[in-house]
């Protein structure tokens, strides 16, 4: 079993929900990244999820768009991301998750991504731009392999492909609360509570819910019908308005932590 099977298997055990935090790898720079995972982790992330930048994302809105041309800027690449959880594995055990596009596995060749990716430690990929129809030649590797192959799922996905996707995911499933890009919401999507519940009717993996997921208010209600809720452009646009570390920890730290809380308050 993965660490991803693992850590939902505790959480279960503990009637919790899982907090997954996105953050764009190499944003302001790749040694500030593992500062900023060392914060997430301590203030009670279960999951973390390392965006890989690419020029032309699928479904990032402007704040994760923006994180990953300073990314870039800096000479992050995916061969250096992985390295980077290389040397985070050396302290950290937390789930890794890798979000990016095609391009940068296609580029690196599959399976010396998927080789490379779990030597040094990465659980679970999400590949929004390879959808399941086309993924049968690289998922039977990963599945082999033993990394992860997370998909996503949308307000739109019919009940046919709910089930597609809940037979082929492994980890657990994304749910794009809203159809469009990511980006920070004042209050959660309608029907998100109706679709999740569907979901869950069909899959025995956990469904989490990401997208819009802008504070602990949205995350507390997110996770009423989910099995948790994933953090990403709040975080991101927080890690570009501090840029002096001592800062920027001290908030994240705080804002986790509340998001964190607002999961605990359930129980």
């Amino acid at each position: 079993m993965s660490r991803i099977g693992e850590c939902f298997e505790m959480l279960a055990s503990e009637s919790r929900k899982a907090l997954v935090v996105f953050v764009t790898a190499g944003d302001p720079d790749l040694e500030s990244t593992k500062s900023i995972l060392d914060v997430i982790d301590e203030s009670g992330a279960d999951i973390v999820e390392l965006g890989v930048p690419f020029s032309d994302p699928l479904a990032d809105g402007p704040v994760i768009q923006a994180s990953a041309l300073r990314s870039l800027k800096s000479g992050t690449t995916l061969k250096k991301i992985v390295a980077l959880v290389h040397e985070i594995r050396k302290s950290r055990d937390l789930p890794i998750v890798l979000m990016t596009s095609y391009n940068p596995i296609y580029v690196y060749g599959e399976k010396k991504f998927v080789d490379d990716a779990l030597s040094a430690g990465v659980d679970g990929v999400i590949i929004p731009d390879l959808p399941p129809e086309e993924a049968s030649e690289f998922s039977s590797y990963t599945d082999e392999k033993g990394l992860d192959m997370i998909y996503l799922l949308a307000p739109t996905s019919t009940d046919e492909r709910v089930r597609m996707v809940s037979e082929r995911s492994r980890g657990f499933i994304y749910y794009i609360s809203l159809t469009g890009t990511t980006g920070t919401r004042t209050e959660l999507a309608d029907g998100v509570c109706d679709k999740v519940a569907s979901i869950k009717q069909v899959t025995e993996l956990p469904v989490l819910v990401g997208f819009g997921i802008s504070g602990p208010d949205q995350a507390r209600d997110a996770a009423k019908v989910s099995d948790g809720v994933i953090v990403g452009s709040a975080i991101v646009k927080l890690i570009e308005q501090n840029p002096d570390p001592a800062q920027r920890e001290k908030k994240l730290a705080k804002f986790v932590g509340s998001i964190k809380q607002a999961l605990a308050d359930l129980n």
